[in-house]
């Protein structure tokens, strides 16, 4: 059994983390932190954990952490990279949700999360933690970046045409739109009620921060300079994510569909649906899934790729259970083949 500790569990990503760990045959969450609900009952706040786990939150210095085999830490940017070091001291293994670890560029990170990195040092010995990309490092690795939601999404659409290399990587474009929880728990005006349904806007159209760990992701597979105009938007559902790319090919008569289905053939939370198909986000609410289509229109030269995912799973909890998995030599399966909640 691995026992599993969680920083920062009252967050969206954190109580996904328990309720998927809840129901896994090999883990056991030991610890839950919180620094504003020390002392109170997980199932307080969350209700529909009631009789499910029974813990309570504790201090975010506990010791109890360090009798962990694995730490998650679902917590604000700039948390993780000033307790990460002292666990990964007492061999205890650590899947960041934040990111703090994602970026290998210490002056590149600053600049784009506005304070300086305390231990640049892990930023090159962490691993990214896209299985479809590093599972074998994953397997290894003492310390994992998961991966964002936004940057997931578009990686997976993106990367089987520039692994080989079939579009001009100067121009590619991802409009990519998510649900509000993507946002987090802490309230703003923008993701209030009144402000935020039977609305649609794009958001940080001038450079949202997730576009060098996209572009990070894009130029590892890649020889070539890549371009990339990113545009997030809000859109008004609890959950999920929808990515449309759009990248130049520099042969039209390449087999788009034979591409997608070679490249995912084996890759058990990916789902290249059938040719012409529309992925709506409700096929993957609540479950690990991500699932592409490809389209080619008016049989010219812009390949189409559509994505959805769920911001919260394989944009983030699930996605880090399944490095779990990879790390402790698991199935990676374990604990993650539910459906999709539907309607």
């Amino acid at each position: 059994m691995i026992n599993i500790g969680i920083i920062g569990a009252t967050g969206y990503t954190g109580v996904e983390l328990m309720r998927l760990l809840a129901g896994h045959s090999h883990a056991s969450i030991k610890i839950v932190t919180s620094r504003t609900e020390q002392g109170k009952p997980v199932s307080e706040l969350f209700p529909a954990l009631r009789g499910i786990i029974d813990l309570e939150f504790s201090a975010v210095d506990s010791e109890e952490l360090y009798e962990c085999d694995l730490v998650f830490f679902a917590t604000p940017s700039g948390t993780a990279m000033t307790q990460a070091p002292a666990l990964l001291d007492k061999g205890i293994r650590v899947i960041d949700l934040s990111v703090d670890f994602r970026l290998r560029n210490d002056q590149e990170w600053t600049k784009w999360y506005g304070q300086e990195h305390t231990c640049s040092d892990l930023l090159e010995t962490a691993v990214y933690g896209l299985p479809e990309m590093n599972r074998d490092k994953i397997r290894t690795a003492e310390l994992v970046a998961n991966p964002g939601c936004y940057p997931t999404a578009i990686l997976l659409g993106f990367l089987p045409l520039l692994e080989q290399g079939l579009v001009d990587t100067d121009s590619l474009i991802a409009d990519a739109k998510s649900g509000i929880s993507g946002a987090g728990r802490k309230a703003t005006m923008t993701t209030q009620f009144c402000e935020s349904s039977d609305a649609f806007m794009a958001y940080s159209a001038g450079g949202h921060r997730h576009l060098p760990e996209i572009l990070q992701g894009l130029q590892s597979v890649c020889s070539d300079t890549v371009g990339l105009v990113f545009v997030p938007h809000l859109l008004p559902i609890i959950r999920g994510i929808h990515a449309t790319l759009y990248a130049t090919l520099k042969d039209n008569t390449i087999d788009l569909q034979n591409v997608y289905e070679q490249r995912y053939k084996d890759e058990p939370f990916v789902d290249v649906m059938s040719a012409g198909s529309h992925p709506n986000t409700n096929s993957v609410r609540g479950n690990n899934f991500c699932r592409l289509a490809t389209h080619l229109p008016q049989e010219g030269s812009t390949a189409v790729i559509l994505a959805v995912e769920d911001n919260l799973v394989k944009g983030a909890a699930g996605q880090a259970v399944q490095n779990m998995n990879i790390m402790f030599n698991l199935p990676e399966t374990t604990g993650l083949l539910s459906p999709a909640l539907y309607p």
